[in-house]
């Protein structure tokens, strides 16, 4: 019965999707490899349909957004390295979703997600299945080394929790990544998005309350507090810099600040993109 449903739905969407997105989808599912419905994560190129189907409209009409330098990313594997910001992390599914559906040959980029992810019922299972993965060492080595390019944000919770006077400054990078990229022979891409910060602008965090709950930030985003609008994002316009991609050689364990001049590097080039993005936008909404 419920596999029955499952076609009918499948059916329905299958024909109110462009034909030439359902071809996109089924390239992502040939990039697994042989007749498997999912990879070893749980990636389910199939259940992808199901997302888009909202996701697309989302991305053009919502937050039309807008990708430069997507030609920059190799074949093979890469490493993507973003900002992040906004409270709510949609800058990484606007991220994936330009590579499904503009990129060429489209792309399922694989994020590295925060460890209490997995402990969520359900929205565990649908990040897993959409291709997102727990962020371990481990789990971004075996990506790498199966050619996959894969999304990570170096500034964590510092970066997407941080208040609106602090938009657009990059707060500390993490270092795994450039001993992964060192370890792999992995080209690093660097990404600069503009718009997410505006998305929940947030002029208060309780820290004495994030600190009593156990919780890295408690944000205020001004978004709730206006009437009718409720926990809506505002709908800014996004663009998404991907700048060409960055090569490094040496030791995946050089002593710390061999690595941090690395990850300087790397930080300078997705700050560039920003500052590039702030210059080039007419506004929030432009």
């Amino acid at each position: 019965m419920i596999g029955a449903l499952q076609d009918i739905l499948t059916e329905a969407i299958d024909a109110r999707l462009p034909p030439e997105l359902l071809d996109r989808i089924d390239e992502l599912r040939a990039g697994i490899g042989g007749d498997r419905p999912t990879d070893d994560f749980g990636f389910t190129p199939e259940q992808i349909k199901y997302a888009v189907a909202v996701v697309e409209k989302v991305y053009r009409h919502w937050f039309r957004v807008e990708p430069i330098g997507l030609e920059h990313i190799p074949q093979g594997r890469a490493l993507l390295i973003a900002n992040h910001s906004g409270q709510v992390p949609i800058d990484a599914m606007m991220i994936a979703t330009a590579l499904i559906l503009e990129a060429e040959p489209p792309r399922a980029v694989r994020s590295m997600v925060e460890r209490w992810v997995p402990s969520l019922p359900f929205v565990s299972t649908f990040f897993s299945r959409m291709g997102q993965v727990l962020g371990t060492p481990e789990n971004c080595r075996t990506l790498l080394e199966e050619e996959h390019a894969v999304l990570v944000f170096p500034e964590g919770v510092r970066g997407i929790n941080k208040t609106y006077d602090k938009a657009y400054q990059l707060q500390a990078f993490g270092h795994g990544f450039m001993r992964l990229a060192l370890e792999t022979n992995t080209p690093i891409v660097p990404v600069g998005v503009v718009g997410a910060e505006e998305q929940y602008p947030t002029p208060w965090n309780l820290t004495g309350l994030a600190k009593t709950l156990g919780l890295p930030a408690v944000p205020v985003p001004v978004n709730p507090l206006i009437p009718g609008v409720g926990m809506l994002p505002l709908p800014v316009k996004y663009r998404i810099y991907f700048g060409r991609p960055l090569t490094f050689i040496g030791d995946p364990d050089d002593d710390a600040a061999e690595i941090a001049a690395r990850v300087g590097v790397v930080r300078d080039a997705v700050d560039g993109l920003l500052r590039r993005g702030l210059l080039e936008r007419q506004g929030w909404f432009r």
